[in-house]
């Protein structure tokens, strides 16, 4: 018999959306007018990004750090801009999710800083209302995938049930730190993956006797 799934919950970056780190760069970089290099150096190079997704500070420093060592004022809507300059939505995966039953529960818990919280919704755009309030993040939650504590903290958070929730994911490390901490959990890296592990499975309440 199928698993019955009443939750899913999905990872970010190479699951809902494609990320080019090329293109944030050059869109940080001409919005602070230097160059690329020194983007890469002030926001990968030197550890701060690092710091920000792992919560290890907040917000406001992080956008203060970052202004300073680019030369120019970024503040959250200009971090975002870039952020969703360089995403694009998977438009075959965000249909087979709009196809599941209504009644199924659906959030985002992703390796990345607080701010994507904002982000992400306006990125995934056909699906924010089935997302709405429920995107967490490693920034936010202070800890990180793929630890199994962190999946148990994020059900928590939501108010969840392990054996009743799918997790969906493109990396295999965080598959099985899900399934850890007692979560259906899937590989996927397309549409088409994605649909083979739907199919493994049951959605939405139970009908009929």
């Amino acid at each position: 018999m199928k698993p019955r799934i009443h939750q899913v919950l999905f990872d970010f970056d190479g699951v809902l959306a494609h990320y080019r780190h090329e293109v944030r760069i050059a869109h940080l970089a001409a919005h602070a007018g230097c160059e690329h290099e020194h983007v890469r150096t002030t926001l990968f190079v030197s550890g701060l990004e690092t710091e920000y997704d792992s919560g290890a500070i907040d917000t406001a420093t992080y956008l203060r750090r970052l202004g300073e060592g680019l030369g120019a004022t970024i503040d959250e809507a200009a971090w975002i801009a870039a952020r969703m300059a360089a995403s694009t939505a998977l438009d075959d995966v965000l249909a087979r999710i709009a196809a599941l039953h209504a009644d199924v529960t659906m959030g985002v818990l992703t390796n990345n800083g607080a701010l994507m919280a904002q982000a992400i919704p306006r990125i995934v755009a056909p699906l924010a209302t089935r997302i709405e309030g429920r995107v967490l993040t490693s920034g936010g939650l202070q800890r990180r995938k793929p630890a199994p504590s962190t999946f148990t903290h994020a059900l928590d958070l939501l108010g969840w049930d392990a054996a009743s929730t799918l997790f969906v994911d493109d990396l295999f490390t965080n598959v099985q730190g899900a399934r850890e901490a007692g979560l259906h959990a899937e590989t996927v890296s397309d549409g088409r993956s994605l649909g083979k592990a739907l199919k493994r499975y049951v959605f939405g309440p139970q009908t009929g006797w």
